[in-house]
């Protein structure tokens, strides 16, 4: 009996520490609100921008490589700053994609985004120098669509380059992570 007390004690206490850093590891994005330089997208996000990219699985294999021809522009519609950003993808296989988003800035710093391959609404926050997405994508894997999470953060390091790291999770399970570099025409 003080064996199985002992065993559902320590399990317990495992449990618990598991939690606890899973709720600790959650970045806010508030904790980039001192950081320069200042992000705003619409600025970075007008005219030519390219991005440079790795997708990595879960064991940190790099998978795919790609490149990213972005076009944007804003202007306001209905009174609301609109972006559209037209990403012409080439992958290290040979295969191309294309995605247009539409962005709305529906408050200061926050953000709504749709794409044809984006279930739903893109949910976007700004601070500082960082801007988190949050949307789930319909990645084509073996022929059919698949949904996949993304928590999407991007970090300006200059007026020229944003970094982006995205993970990517299916029912909570980590998947792997798109990385990625801009750098503006």
């Amino acid at each position: 009996m003080r064996r199985q007390i002992h065993s559902i004690t320590f399990k317990c206490l495992a449990l618990g520490i598991v939690l606890l850093l899973a709720s600790c590891s959650s970045t806010k994005i508030e904790e980039y609100a001192n950081e320069t330089p200042v992000l705003n997208l619409a600025e970075y996000f007008n005219g030519k921008t390219h991005a440079y990219g790795i997708f990595t699985d879960r064991g940190g294999k790099v998978v795919k490589r790609f490149t990213v021809e972005i076009v944007s522009n804003w202007k306001t519609i209905n009174g609301v700053n609109t972006g559209t950003l037209d990403e012409s993808f080439q992958y290290s296989d040979g295969t191309t994609q294309q995605r247009i988003w539409t962005i709305k800035e529906i408050a200061p710093h926050q953000y709504e985004g749709t794409a044809a391959d984006v279930v739903g609404v893109a949910i976007g926050k700004s601070s500082g120098n960082a801007l988190n997405w949050k949307y789930t994508l319909l990645l084509p894997v073996d022929g059919k669509n698949i949904e996949v999470q993304f928590n999407d953060w991007m970090y300006l390091v200059n007026s020229q380059v944003m970094l982006n790291r995205a993970q990517m999770t299916k029912f909570g399970i980590y998947l792997g992570e798109v990385t990625l570099s801009f750098t503006k025409d």
